[in-house]
């Protein structure tokens, strides 16, 4: 898994003038986005009390140094997240960051000493995570300076040895979750503000207190928490029975929720002790309603038995309940008929119904005729097989119907005639398989519309003229229907699946006048696009602000999204064909788009980012790639710097381990106005071979001209020494070759018959060692029948360690009877090479019976790239030099040279 990258450097000048103004001068592990951009990246976010909002969010993870981090956190944040092995929170630790308003902290075993949460006066939510095994050690009055906090949550931490923590006023809502609290009275004892104040006579008022996932929670003293008054209070997953709630001491209560709690019957002795308004009971198998709780339950308003094991209902069941406004039924075992049942004719209010997931096969008629008010129902996720067209009759206040994944076949006869009695302007939610009896559009109330054509013959669709959003779902190659009316004044939302409607799409505008967000889903896009050379996007509509365009089959690549004057918005997502083609770059995905701020990138086989890709996208604040892998940022984008986008988040994206990225990492380090993230940071490693290691150091070892870019991109003031840089380092190259040469004058000249310590000194660079030490070295060396036997010097081996590099290298070609270079252009360019063969042409000129020199060339170089060409050619003879052949019959022809070569300055072993 790659680490976290936030880079965010900008002049420290603008620090109170721009959203982003806050200069990163480390490498931390962190993230930012603005608040309504959540959504985007909400999955590389820390689970915390974090949302969109507050306009501006943090989150930095694997935070050590506390200080360190909240230094470079930017001043205008609204919302921040920290996770890391903190051990201490010290004092005014966030007090350069008073406009927090949420604050999340994942800590471990951490103190929070006097005063650390001072100068939050603005923090309104404030979480603390860990796990059970963690400790959090709080002062007394550790919230005392919160005047605005509202919401104060711990979860996952264990608060033993805690006492006497003081509430601010202003907490409307407390969550103590999945800890390791086993009493109710260990939560007093940490806060005493719980309990009634026997002096004063107040009782402390919350909105909410939420105890849920306290698996072990199962004990309360009488009056544990005597006085308090709680709107609602979540006990959720913990063993707590309903007898312990009452014997709390709550002076109020409105709301229970009691999920999965092992209870095995409805509490309703709790309900009438209270006079509830609200309960959930989900996920406890009461299997019937006992008579005599259903009594005590006429105070309830909402009432939610989802997955309670119900096969029945008790006579006059909604009879008794005449408050109720919501009842949850869904995943249990019950037919429709049972709720009317012996009733005594009276009316119920309720409004919202969910009958989902109730294995229905059949609706009969006057099903719903007690609940005449019902302005939602839910009947999703069942198996109906039939509607009979008296099922709605006198629901004339419905306004949402779900039959999503339920209809087995068509409506029954009337069906229409009864839906058409709908005349409240809400929404009507459904998902229905239309016939030639289905008639949509006389529904004149109709807003929302989700429908699923069927795969046979098309035919002709009639839609309500006010619908505002409408979704149509096909199967794969359903051939198109036709859509009447011509026009949908008021239509902003649409989404098409495998397409299925026969439209011209060159009128769209016409057609959907109003439309704003756009879906296009499935793998029938391609009559979307023009098929010349230049195929582009067909669907011209000036209003469009939104659109989503993601394919289910990998098919080759869509046409270029362009000519969308008021697009804001973009998301590609499964567009990447299968096998790769050819490197997809931005420019063939999105052409002119104005108005562009969010572009999002999913699964589009993108391998290229250039400036070219950025000219149409004036306005863009926001680019997110997602799974995309072996991404190459090409180098035009750095004169593009200032144009490009305020974000850029590198999610599930790996960047190709190629020198062409080397010059990123100066860029992210330097940029003035570009915020990158970056979540994967390491070489994509090939089938079959292990990782390569982390990305930019394996650049920059691998690609050292990046060095020279890497300060170009620092600063404008660098921009003089920059000037000077190439005859600084030509400067340095000269002083070492002149301290050689010093040396080597000093030594003297060898006298004739005196015994050289080395046959051969092999003069190479570094990337050219894999050749010489596979291909020379073990035919110079060798003592086998084909090796010669020839002692050999080579500076990375035979250098004495500690000595100086210039006396290394003047003994060492001092001592060596041949001197052999191995040139390559990457030679040329490092200074000890084009150094030592400058010492070598040197000592040809100096000795009286000069010494052996011979080039061995690895590739062709141009003679302008030679140091000192005119002298080397003056001195050295054509048989003194040879190109290296990768043929194998010029191999032979190549080592005979170099063994006769070798042979005359050697003369055998002395």
């Amino acid at each position: 898994m790659g680490k976290h990258l936030l880079r965010l450097l900008l002049l420290p000048g603008l620090l109170l003038s721009l959203p982003l103004t806050a200069a990163w001068t480390t490498t931390l592990h962190c993230q930012v986005v603005e608040g309504a951009r959540l959504p985007l990246v909400s999955r590389f976010f820390l689970p915390c009390v974090l949302d969109s909002s507050l306009s501006f969010l943090a989150t930095c993870r694997s935070v050590t140094n506390l200080t360190r981090t909240l230094e470079a956190v930017p001043r205008n944040v609204e919302g921040l997240s920290l996770a890391g092995p903190i051990s201490v929170l010290p004092r005014d630790a966030f007090s350069d960051l008073p406009g927090l308003k949420g604050l999340c902290l994942t800590l471990q075993h951490t103190q929070l000493l006097p005063g650390a949460l001072r100068g939050l006066e603005q923090l309104q939510r404030l979480a603390f995570l860990g796990h059970p095994r963690y400790a959090l050690s709080l002062p007394p009055d550790a919230f005392n300076h919160l005047s605005s906090l509202q919401h104060l949550a711990f979860s996952g931490l264990c608060l033993h040895g805690n006492l006497g923590v003081r509430l601010p006023p202003s907490v409307q809502r407390l969550s103590v979750t999945s800890s390791c609290l086993q009493n109710v009275d260990m939560l007093t004892d940490i806060f005493p503000d719980l309990v009634l104040n026997s002096s004063s006579g107040e009782g402390w008022t919350l909105d909410t207190l939420d105890l849920s996932f306290n698996v072990k929670l199962n004990m309360s003293s009488p009056g544990a928490l005597r006085g308090l008054q709680l709107r609602a209070l979540r006990l959720d997953r913990t063993q707590l029975k309903a007898a312990a709630v009452m014997d709390l001491g709550l002076q109020r209560l409105d709301v229970l929720s009691a999920a999965q709690t092992g209870m095995a019957e409805l509490p309703g002795e709790v309900i009438a002790h209270f006079g509830l308004q609200e309960l959930h009971f989900q996920g406890n198998v009461i299997g019937r309603i006992a008579p005599k709780a259903l009594a005590s339950s006429h105070s309830l308003e909402s009432l939610d038995l989802q997955s309670g094991g119900l096969t029945d209902l008790p006579p006059a069941f909604l009879d008794a309940m005449p408050r109720l406004q919501r009842l949850n039924l869904a995943a249990n075992h019950l037919q429709i008929d049972m709720l009317c049942r012996n009733g005594t004719g009276v009316e119920s209010g309720l409004r919202v119904l969910d009958l989902s997931d109730n294995g229905l096969w059949t609706v009969p008629p006057d099903a719903f005729s007690c609940v005449p008010h019902l302005s939602t129902l839910l009947l999703k996720e069942n198996r109906l097989a039939h509607l009979d067209g008296h099922v709605f009759r006198g629901l004339s206040r419905l306004e949402t119907l779900d039959l999503t994944e339920s209809l087995q076949a068509a409506p029954g006869q009337g069906g229409q005639a009864s839906l058409s009695e709908l005349t409240s302007p809400g929404l009507l939610d459904t998902t229905m398989v239309p016939t030639s009896i289905w008639d949509f559009q006389s529904l004149t109330s109709l807003s929302k519309l989700i429908l699923l054509l069927p795969s046979g013959r098309p035919g002709t669709l009639s839609l309500p003229i006010g619908l505002v959003s409408l979704e149509l779902h096909t199967v794969s190659g359903t051939k198109p229907w036709k859509l009447v009316p011509p026009i949908f004044p008021a239509l902003q939302r649409l989404t098409l699946e495998h397409w299925g409607l026969q439209l011209a799409v060159q009128n769209v505008s016409k057609i959907f006048p109003a439309l704003r967000q756009l879906s296009l889903l499935g793998d029938s896009l391609e009559t979307l696009c023009s098929q010349d050379t230049f195929s582009f996007f067909l669907w011209q509509h000036p209003g469009l602000q939104q659109l989503t365009v993601r394919r289910n089959v990998r098919r080759p690549r869509p046409c270029c999204i362009t000519g969308l004057p008021s697009l804001q918005e973009l998301i590609l997502q499964n567009l990447q064909s299968w096998p790769r083609l050819r490197p997809v770059r931005l420019e063939e995905l999105v052409g002119e788009l104005p108005m562009l701020e969010t572009l999002q990138l999913s699964h589009t086989g993108l391998e290229t980012l250039s400036a070219a890709g950025f000219q149409g996208l004036r306005r863009l604040q926001v680019l997110v790639l997602d799974w995309d892998n072996g991404l190459v940022l090409d180098g035009s984008l750095q004169e593009h710097s200032p144009q490009m986008p305020r974000y850029m988040y590198f999610l599930s994206v790996t960047l190709a381990c190629q020198c062409a990225n080397a010059w990123v990492e100066p860029w992210m380090q330097h940029s003035p106005r570009t915020y990158v993230y970056m979540y994967e940071e390491w070489c994509p490693s090939e089938p079959g071979r292990h990782p390569k290691g982390r990305l930019f150091p394996f650049l920059q070892s691998h690609c050292p001209e990046s060095l020279g870019l890497e300060l170009f991109l620092g600063t404008s003031a660098l921009l003089l020494l920059l000037m000077f840089l190439p005859f600084l380092q030509e400067a340095r190259n000269w002083a070492l070759y002149l301290r050689a040469l010093c040396r080597a004058g000093l030594r003297g000249q060898r006298t004739e018959g005196q015994r050289f310590f080395y046959d051969v000194f092999v003069s190479h660079c570094r990337r050219d060692q894999g050749w010489v030490m596979r291909e020379l070295v073990p035919l110079l060396e060798g003592f086998s029948p084909g090796g010669w036997g020839l002692r050999v010097c080579l500076p990375e081996r035979d250098f004495e360690p500690g000595k100086d590099v210039a006396d290394n290298m003047a003994d060492s070609m001092m001592g060596s009877r041949v001197t052999l270079c191995v040139l390559s252009r990457q030679a040329l360019c490092t200074p000890r090479c084009c150094t030592e063969l400058r010492l070598a042409t040197s000592r040809l000129l100096a000795a009286a019976s000069p010494p052996a020199l011979l080039l061995i060339f690895l590739e062709p170089i141009s003679r302008h790239q030679l140091p000192g060409y005119h002298r080397l050619a003056w001195l050295l003879r054509p048989e003194d030099y040879r190109l290296w052949c990768q043929e194998e019959e010029g191999k032979d022809n190549f080592w005979a040279w170099l063994g006769s070569r070798l042979g005359q300055g050697a003369g055998g072993r002395r």
